[in-house]
């Protein structure tokens, strides 16, 4: 069963729940009112032939005549009086049923000695009765007999009740309608999701995207589910650059090593010659293997961790590890006297990565500096150097994994991963990297990410 069916379905066993007591209630006070009434009514008749008789000053049995003259029963109801034990002066008005020649019932009447009311039956259903004796000089010279048809009354009652009743059922059905009218426009956008889940599953097509509208819980679904999809096809996308990429540089290393392997022959000098150049393989495959493990775990959570951080104390210590890269004109920029919520490792590692970066595409002389800032809400940390500075066309391109900068004035020959290592710390502080043309030439590497305190996590964790 669908979901819309569902809701549908138990929103109509709600208010049909709600609607059966109502008519229920409906029923029962109804009936109570009426039971009430009719006993009320009963009542009044008695009071009124006490007060008329109080106020006659003819004999009993002429006042009860005269009584029943001018006293005409309601709708469903009918009087007689009881003289000598035979009924008498029947109203005029003709009754739903006969009651007057039922013997037995007129007899018992009769007998009462005092005020008293009970049920009867008869061919209009049950009635309710009361009977009211004039008492003179100790004898009974009549009785005044108030019926009411109760049945009758209550078939009005049955009547208003089945209307209610038909309303309910209609205003149920009505509801069904608009519930299922109203599921299925909520629903919608679940059901796209559904639809799109299925066609992607079946083509592998992730560029498909739902039309998002308005601003509910299952709208933002909608959304959701489109920001799942941008990141699924981010994600192939990068894990298919990246095996591309990672297959042909581990292909070429591969190939040499096996390719003077082969070659190799008995010669000591050709065989330590072999041995390594072998080894400087292994080694640079090595390096690869390590960036690309690096790269990996830089897409999971928990690739930082946020703690307290000294940027003086950090850009400090950056350049003190750096000067055994090579005979540089070291410099400290400018420091920061504050602390930050980040991850020192991982600052340490993106900052010795441009460092070596300097290096490589600087000469003995060349002047390489490091500093810190926070500025306009930013915390900055940069790289700068004299070399020959990174082409603008260049700029956005050498983050991307297995470029390769040119102008290098170095022997190592990197695979390409490093600059890429950078950005994912930049944006695993919710940061970016970028490069510039330094004041006075050559390159400047900036990383800056937000001046407050965030929890950091993966840039692909949601």
């Amino acid at each position: 069963m669908s979901a819309r069916a569902r809701i549908v379905g138990w929103m109509l066993v709600v208010v049909g729940l709600a609607l059966s007591v109502s008519v229920f209630a409906t029923w029962t006070i109804l009936l109570a009112t009426l039971e009430n009434r009719v006993n009320a009514e009963l009542a009044n008749e008695m009071e009124k032939l006490r007060k008329y008789a109080e106020s006659s000053s003819a004999s009993p049995r002429a006042m009860l005549e005269d009584y029943m003259a001018v006293n005409a029963p309601d709708r469903h109801e009918t009087f007689f009086v009881i003289v000598d034990g035979k009924a008498r002066w029947v109203t005029y008005a003709d009754p739903p049923a006969v009651l007057d020649t039922d013997e037995a019932l007129v007899a018992r009447m009769a007998a009462a000695t005092e005020p008293e009311q009970d049920w009867a039956t008869s061919t209009a259903g049950r009635v309710r009765w009361a009977v009211m004796p004039v008492i003179a000089d100790g004898e009974i010279e009549g009785s005044f007999v108030a019926i009411v048809f109760y049945d009758l009354e209550r078939q009005e009652i049955v009547e208003a009740v089945r209307v209610l009743g038909l309303t309910a059922l209609a205003a149920l059905l009505l509801a069904g309608a608009a519930g299922w009218f109203v599921a299925g426009r909520v629903l919608a956008p679940v059901r796209l999701v559904r639809q799109t889940a299925e066609r992607i599953g079946g083509s592998g097509d992730l560029s498909r995207r739902l039309a998002v509208s308005g601003d509910d819980d299952v709208s933002a679904l909608a959304a959701t589910f489109n920001h799942m999809l941008d990141r699924l096809e981010r994600a192939f996308a990068v894990q298919r650059d990246f095996l591309d990429d990672a297959g042909h540089e581990l292909r070429t290393p591969i190939t040499v090593v096996r390719g003077h392997l082969e070659l190799m022959g008995d010669d000591p000098g050709e065989r330590a010659a072999t041995l390594a150049l072998v080894t400087d393989e292994l080694g640079r495959m090595n390096r690869l293997v390590d960036d690309l493990i690096m790269l990996a775990r830089s897409e999971q959570p928990g690739f930082v961790t946020p703690g307290e951080v000294e940027l003086a104390d950090l850009t400090v210590e950056v350049v003190a590890k750096a000067r055994a890269l090579g005979e540089r004109r070291w410099r400290v920029d400018e420091v920061a006297e504050e602390q930050v919520t980040a991850d020192r490792q991982r600052l340490t590692q993106a900052l010795i990565q441009l460092v070596a970066n300097a290096v490589r595409h600087t000469g003995p002389g060349d002047l390489i500096a490091v500093g810190s800032a926070v500025r306009e809400g930013q915390v900055e940390l940069w790289v700068r150097d004299t070399g020959p500075g990174v082409p603008e066309q260049d700029r956005e391109r050498i983050f991307n994994r297995f470029v390769r900068g040119a102008a290098r004035t170095g022997s190592h020959d990197g695979a390409g991963l490093g600059l890429a290592i950078v950005r994912s710390i930049a944006e695993a502080h919710r940061g970016i990297v970028r490069v510039r043309e330094a004041n006075g030439g050559g390159a400047l590497f900036l990383i800056s990410f937000p001046y407050e305190e965030i929890p950091l996590t993966s840039p692909y964790e949601d």
